[in-house]
């Protein structure tokens, strides 16, 4: 048994510690690494097809190989980086201890989810090898992310190994979810009422809802294509009977959905970055906190508005067209507020905060290039074309890739327990910033002038946006080779970082030491304030303290 008081990195030692541990922290940090592995392998990937598109002429690769690299960028980043990377990653680190609790509410189920993903990742990573090397032996996944048919209908049995990997990514998902929202639920803090709850873990409740309620949705799907793929069921093959549209409805019900999978986890960091770096009380937090469930809700209801070339009704497409831009008013309620609580706020621009004022640029812009695809007559000239492209770069990477970065600068001396150099994170989110832009604002103008995605060969009017596109994928890859120089620099360097260098007033910071003990708090927190209540004066109270000053803490059912 190890020593409770020892912190968590030290208490057992071994591999096999690591392997059979429920901690959650060890687990967030398994998940953690799983993940920036394989950013790497989808980088690369991106960085292979942007190589190919710097002529025009098609000449560093195949047609075949040019769709199997970007294919394979966007199934990695999709389902092995951004889904799993705040929820599975930070998620699981830091949701426990801002709850007060000692661990989620199933430990071994949570160690269950992160084997699960491992299985799926491996078979997702064997069947891009094996297909790789040999594409005779099994075919290659060039389908596309979205496996629509009849593509994913004629890719060999590659394409079946793929599917069935992210079918299987699927149960990991569910279980991560299922497990936080009943960990929200019962192991709540003592006094933590639901409004005291930091809006990190509002929105991972709400992302939680969307894992549990749209994710057996793609699992039914993928199964049915395989079922195709296998017996020769006509579902969506056009050429057995089936339904490529069918294939649409269902894939967008559920990856619509994943859309806000993927960025209100990003949002959830956003809130405690804003918060912290402007030492201020957060600025309308119950609308913070609902439109996080208004997100959730409407997500369901506007998959339509990816078919709208589909040749569904023209009241239909309305109807989703309106829905669509319902869904951007809590998204907006959210950048407004922000900005609102970093007006007259002490912001510090620490590492993290750059990260966050990233989020808020990159995601606007993101946002606001929505409103030409929700609209129907726009959308109709932007479809398939490099416009859709920037939009989805603008709000994925722009907004969830950038605060999941910053919250691992932010949250990396709670989990480590040691300081990095704050003027080469600085300098990596910056250079991000600047490469990003450069990679990806060029590409709403060259999609605006018609340049369909997914081609390997194109018109030489195009040269010039895909030569500075590509410059500024190699201006990215520079900017977070920086910041992982920093993260590992830290961990040679081992400069000890104080309880809580950021003062923040969360329970991760104020009721544990850095990094926490095994499990997590020594006594059981009790919680007098808000997280954001900085002109609140803070106090550190457990009841074990409370009792001993005679002063026993009532319970509450709010």
């Amino acid at each position: 048994m190890g020593d409770h008081n020892v912190n968590y990195l030290e208490a057992k030692k071994g591999l096999k510690s690591w392997l059979v541990t429920v901690d959650h922290k060890r687990i967030g940090l398994m998940y953690l690494f799983s993940v920036l592995f394989f950013f790497l392998a989808g980088g690369v990937f991106a960085l292979l097809f942007r190589a190919e598109l710097l002529t025009a002429k098609g000449d560093m690769v195949s047609a075949d190989t040019y769709n199997t690299f970007f294919t394979l960028h966007g199934v990695i980043m999709v389902f092995l980086v951004i889904i799993p990377s705040v929820p599975a990653a930070l998620g699981n680190f830091v949701l426990p201890l801002q709850l007060g609790a000692k661990d989620v509410a199933f430990p071994k189920l949570n160690l269950l989810s992160l084997y699960i993903f491992w299985i799926g990742a491996t078979m997702a990573l064997g069947t891009i090898i094996v297909g790789t090397l040999d594409p005779t032996l099994i075919g290659r996944v060039d389908t596309g992310w979205t496996f629509y048919t009849p593509y994913s209908s004629n890719g060999g049995t590659a394409v079946i190994w793929m599917t069935l990997a992210a079918f299987i990514l699927g149960f990991s998902s569910i279980l991560t979810g299922m497990n936080f929202i009943v960990t929200i639920h019962r192991l709540r803090a003592p006094g933590l009422t639901w409004f005291r709850l930091p809006l990190f873990i509002w929105a991972i409740y709400a992302t939680s809802i969307i894992q549990v309620m749209a994710t057996p949705v793609l699992g039914i799907t993928l199964l049915l294509l395989i079922m195709e793929n296998v017996v020769g069921i006509g579902i969506f093959n056009p050429n057995l009977g089936g339904d490529p549209v069918l294939f649409q409805h269902f894939f967008w019900f559920y990856s619509h959905p994943a859309v806000y999978i993927m960025i209100l986890p990003g949002m959830a960091v956003q809130s405690e970055l804003i918060a912290v770096f402007s030492q201020k009380k957060l600025f309308g937090y119950k609308y913070v906190a609902f439109s996080s469930l208004a997100i959730a809700i409407i997500s369901f209801i506007v998959w339509g508005h990816h078919m709208f070339v589909s040749g569904q009704s023209e009241l239909l497409s309305m109807i989703f067209s309106f829905l669509t831009f319902l869904v951007a008013i809590p998204s907006g309620v959210k950048i407004f507020n922000w900005v609102a609580t970093m007006y007259k706020g002490s912001i510090s621009l620490k590492t993290p905060m750059l990260w966050a004022l990233n989020f808020m640029f990159l995601f606007t812009i993101g946002g606001l290039t929505g409103l030409h695809l929700g609209t129907l007559s726009t959308d109709v000239h932007l479809h398939d074309t490099y416009f859709v492209v920037a939009h989805f770069h603008y709000v994925m990477m722009g907004g969830t890739l950038m605060t999941f970065v910053g919250g691992i600068f932010y949250w990396w001396p709670k989990m480590t327990g040691y300081t990095y150099n704050e003027n080469l994170g600085r300098a990596s989110a910056i250079i991000v910033f600047i490469g990003f832009n450069v990679t990806f604002l060029i590409q709403f103008v060259m999609g605006a002038q018609g340049m369909p995605r997914r081609y390997y060969q194109y018109i030489e009017q195009y040269e010039k946006f895909h030569v500075v596109s590509t410059i500024g994928a190699f201006i990215l890859l520079v900017g977070f080779l920086i910041a992982a120089f920093a993260l590992v620099q830290s961990l040679i360097q081992k400069n000890k970082a104080p309880d809580n260098p950021w003062k923040a007033r969360s329970l991760e910071w104020t009721h544990t030491a850095t990094p926490p003990v095994e499990h997590n708090f020594i006594g059981q927190p009790v919680v007098e304030y808000g997280p954001y209540d900085y002109d609140a004066p803070m106090v550190v109270e457990t009841l074990e303290s409370l009792e001993a000053k005679g002063q026993p803490y009532q319970f509450s059912e709010a």
